[in-house]
This record gives structure tokens, sequence and C-alpha cells, in this order.
């Protein structure tokens, strides 16, 4: 079993920056894939970045690569999506989930609660 818990959404301005945690509990968070994904009303989750638990391979969306960064921190059980040059179509609630499947499979087992990021115009 694995709890997630985001933090560090807000609002920010078009063009600024903000960074995104995740903090999962219980031992095994170094064996897990991690990934963000976002969702906006009335369509279902979104794949935005993950991050492997085997080599540290990161996979993007179209949509985010170039701007968004994930990274983990595995002593701490932390996984983190720094987020630049936002745009209000990056606008969306911010969930991060565990898999022990590959970061683009779409089947992940756990996920956190969602933290709500705002990019205003």
């Amino acid at each position: 079993q694995v709890q997630l818990v985001e933090s560090g959404g807000g609002l920010v301005q078009a063009g600024g920056s903000l960074r995104l945690s995740c903090v999962a509990s219980g031992r095994t968070f170094s064996r897990y894939t991690m990934g963000w994904f976002r969702q906006v009303p009335g369509k279902g989750p979104e794949f935005a970045a993950g991050i492997s638990w085997s080599d540290g391979t990161t996979y993007y969306a179209d949509s985010v690569k170039g701007r968004f960064t994930i990274s983990r921190d595995n002593a701490k059980n932390t996984v983190y999506l720094q987020m630049s040059s936002l745009k209000p179509e990056d606008t969306a609630v911010y969930y991060c989930a565990a898999t022990r499947g590959t970061a683009t499979s779409g089947e992940y087992d756990y996920w956190g609660q969602g933290t709500q990021v705002t990019v205003s115009s």
C-alpha cells in the first residue's frame, strides 16, 4: 500500500513557475515508477510526466516537454514536478500516481488527492 500526498499548487501568472511535491508513504517507494497527471473539469486525467524506478528515465507529454521537469528523491520518498513558463492552459488539478508498470502505460495503482494549479493570463 502506498499513500501519496501532493503539495505546492497555487495561483501563478503566465510565464511563472511552480514546483509540486508528492510525498509517498511506504518503504518500497524506490521500486515504483511515478507519474504526474492533470485533469480539467469534464475530462479524464492527462499524463504529464513520469519517471521510472529502475534507471530514472523520464517521460513527458508533448504539451509540457521543455517546460516541466520531473525528478525524484528516493531518500525522501518524494517526487517533484518543476513547472516553468506556465501557460493558462496548464490550469488543472495535478495528481501524482505510482505504478509497478511502465510510466506511459496508464495503469497506475495509487493516486494522491490532487493539488490545484491555476495560471492566470
